[in-house]
């Protein structure tokens, strides 16, 4: 599994729905520690912790085995990566405690939008109108999914919306990386680096967990382990533009999880909004596969 050679769409297809189901999976838990469900609430910052502390030890033991070929690191450019990459999984992860998976879900798909206006400063990139009309669309569907009809704009919305600028910026230090180190030397050298951020920011926040909050704890950096794994695989065996769409899945497993264990399920609003949303990050997926091969890394 983690060592591809030729490829496979197939596979590529499966792994990526199996990527999205896992990370689907860490907001759902996310959202149990971030309420009461599973004990008192835990902060973010202590949950987005856990996340890297044992996704780390995860793939630090994968790198172990599969030992690839690592190469002279930009640690300038990891930290970058890493810090705003940090940023938007905790705000990700407030969120999710807020407001239903799936809007959550939804509006952390901007990231590639917010990637591509941020590519305009930083990386000198010039944007179409093609692009333009994705970016958008997605912003469209946000604004509904926020729900400004009701008077108050959603706390939840806005950290979701927080989430997706930061790990848009994440997108733009992980094309300056992409094509210069290989996909496991930048997963190990961005979960140490974010583990090293988490565990400073943890400190402030910090109240021992009950067991079963170590468990979901311990099963969040497990699931993002893995859906980091097989999303690697899959950009391995597939081109980024053919398996981008099948990620999009990750908004069907949140909106499922969310309904049948915490019993809230997407309303005509979530809907539409998160309809929106993926027509333009579609639209900006088709084209910026049609202009580059670089995979891009979304979680």
């Amino acid at each position: 599994m983690f060592t591809p050679h030729a490829p496979n769409p197939a596979l590529a297809a499966l792994l990526t729905l199996v990527a999205a189901a896992l990370l689907a999976g860490t907001t759902l838990l996310a959202k149990a520690l971030g309420t009461d469900a599973l004990g008192p609430p835990l902060h973010a910052l202590q949950v987005s912790h856990g996340r890297f502390l044992f996704a780390f030890l995860v793939i630090g033991v994968m790198t172990a085995l599969i030992r690839p070929h690592f190469t002279r690191p930009d640690l300038a450019t990891h930290a970058k990566r890493s810090g705003f990459g940090w940023a938007g999984v905790t705000l990700m992860f407030a969120a999710a405690a807020f407001i239903p998976l799936s809007d959550a879900t939804a509006i952390s798909f901007l990231n590639p939008v917010f990637g591509m206006m941020l590519a305009i400063p930083l990386l000198g990139e010039r944007v179409g109108p093609l692009r333009w009309c994705a970016a958008a669309i997605g912003l469209a569907g946000a604004a509904i999914l926020m729900r400004p009809g009701s008077g108050v704009i959603e706390p939840g919305a806005l950290l979701a919306l927080g989430a997706a600028m930061c790990l848009g910026a994440e997108l733009i230090f992980i094309k300056q990386l992409s094509g210069r180190e290989g996909p496991w030397q930048i997963l190990l050298i961005n979960n140490a680096i974010g583990l090293g951020i988490a565990t400073a920011a943890v400190i402030w926040v910090w109240a021992t967990p009950t067991p079963a909050q170590w468990a979901a704890l311990i099963g969040i950096g497990l699931l993002m382990a893995l859906a980091q794994a097989c999303f690697v695989n899959a950009v391995a065996r597939g081109d980024a533009s053919y398996v981008a769409p099948f990620f999009y899945t990750a908004l069907v497993f949140a909106a499922l999880y969310d309904g049948v264990i915490f019993g809230v399920w997407p309303d005509a609003i979530s809907i539409t909004g998160a309809a929106i949303v993926l027509c333009g990050a579609g639209l900006l997926a088709w084209r910026e596969g049609r202009q580059r091969k670089v995979p891009q890394h979304p979680l």
